[in-house]
């Protein structure tokens, strides 16, 4: 008997996935372990894995179209078995939650502009053709019903447009400001770039993930921000000398990580995550840090962070890394931070405040390590100095104890032999 596929909760907090690829197409054999799809979740890019044998019998989501999790995404079964009756109740997926498809070729983009809706025939919607074809015809006053297409399966795409021989334009003035006169070569000059232009960017399962978590905890958590700059002659020192010898490049990075978790120890309320109802203190010290991709940003998550030294503090975060850009970070590496550390010094920022990563207390946000003039015992000099500001929520932190907790962590960096310890 057939069965059906439906889109898996692939994280914590995904709601809907998007098909990147389909690995294989209708009539293939299937077994399980075979890997349908990739599927990109608010999180990372993910393999999404059969587990029934038979014939792939019906494919329901294009690629690059998102659907809600648990949705129908495909049916298995025996190679000729009727599916009829499982498509006609399952249906349709939700428009609201469909994106256009990826076309194979990506067209380029041209100015966006507002456009009259009503205009041209209502059939136009269901015809399929591409966010650009669309865009052309609408500003053209053509009809998408009157124009064959030679994309797959009959798709309607930019050069179907451009070989309409009824390019004459119709209709009423667009608010493009093509008016009623332009015809299809004068359009095409003017979407090469003449005159003013902008390009809407559809969001990402992790922008929109990154949107939604982070408004609700601005909104949510009453931040307050505690600063305090930080003598860091004796860290660099001994960064310098560590790296003589470690197998694997010690970070500026990684000394704060190491200084943050053995400080969290001492200070286990800014260890702590806002439930809602009450208040968890966590023993244990896993720490999130933040990783800026094109696409947005991930925080993978250090276990247990005070029990490592620094070496393998350096060697799982510049693995982190490696699997961030390449979109193979698993839900394990990202979900159970107790605290989480942001560090845009690598880009020359001095100072920054940071949005709470929910259920977290408390975000670290680290500047760059620069020099600058100081004063020892009453003798102006040079010394190294970092900018960091603690991100509270008031309803787990007070600011004093907010306050002990960066005195500790500044003690640990001025005297980093104690790390060591």
């Amino acid at each position: 008997m057939a069965e059906i596929i439906r889109m898996p909760k692939m994280s914590d907090t995904m709601t809907e996935g998007v098909i990147v690829a389909w690995n294989k197409k209708v009539g293939d054999p299937v077994k399980s372990g075979d890997i349908l799809a990739e599927v990109e979740t608010d999180k990372a890019t993910m393999e999404l894995e059969n587990y029934v044998k038979g014939t792939l019998l019906h494919i329901g989501v294009e690629q690059g179209q998102a659907v809600p999790v648990d949705a129908i995404i495909a049916i298995v079964g025996k190679e000729g078995e009727d599916i009829s009756s499982l498509l006609s109740n399952s249906g349709p997926i939700d428009p609201s939650i469909a994106q256009p498809e990826a076309p194979s070729n990506p067209e380029p983009s041209v100015p966006v502009a507002s456009t009259d809706m009503h205009q041209g025939s209502t059939d136009d919607h269901r015809v399929k053709a591409s966010p650009l074809a669309k865009k052309m015809a609408a500003d053209l006053g053509l009809s998408l019903s009157q124009i064959q297409g030679s994309g797959d399966h009959g798709r309607i795409v930019r050069r179907d447009i451009e070989n309409y021989q009824g390019s004459a334009v119709s209709g009423t003035p667009q608010a493009s400001g093509l008016g009623t006169s332009m015809d299809l070569s004068a359009y095409l000059n003017r979407a090469a770039g003449q005159g003013e232009s902008f390009k809407d960017l559809p969001l990402s399962q992790m922008r929109k993930t990154i949107a939604r978590r982070l408004s609700e905890s601005k909104n949510a958590a009453p931040h307050f921000y505690l600063t305090m700059e930080i003598d860091m002659d004796q860290a660099v020192e001994a960064r310098a000398r560590l790296n003589q010898n470690s197998p694997v490049k010690i970070s500026v990075n990684d000394l704060v990580i190491k200084a943050a978790a053995m400080a969290l120890r001492q200070h286990p309320v800014v260890n702590s995550s806002w439930l809602g109802d009450r208040i968890r203190q966590n023993e244990h010290i896993h720490i999130g840090v933040a990783m800026a991709l094109p696409e947005g940003l991930v925080v993978p998550v250090l276990r247990f962070a005070d029990q490592k030294n620094l070496v393998q503090l350096a060697s799982q975060s510049k693995d982190f890394a490696a699997k961030a850009r390449e979109k193979k970070l698993q839900p394990q590496d990202w979900e159970g931070n107790t605290f989480t550390i942001s560090n845009l010094g690598m880009f020359g920022i001095e100072a920054f405040t940071a949005i709470i990563n929910p259920p977290d207390a408390c975000i670290m946000a680290v500047g760059a390590v620069r020099e600058c003039p100081v004063v020892r015992n009453g003798q102006l000099g040079i010394g190294q100095r970092m900018t960091v500001t603690l991100s509270c929520d008031h309803r787990v932190v007070d600011g004093a104890t907010g306050a002990a907790f960066l005195q500790s962590f500044a003690l640990m960096l001025r005297d980093p032999v104690s790390m060591l310890l």
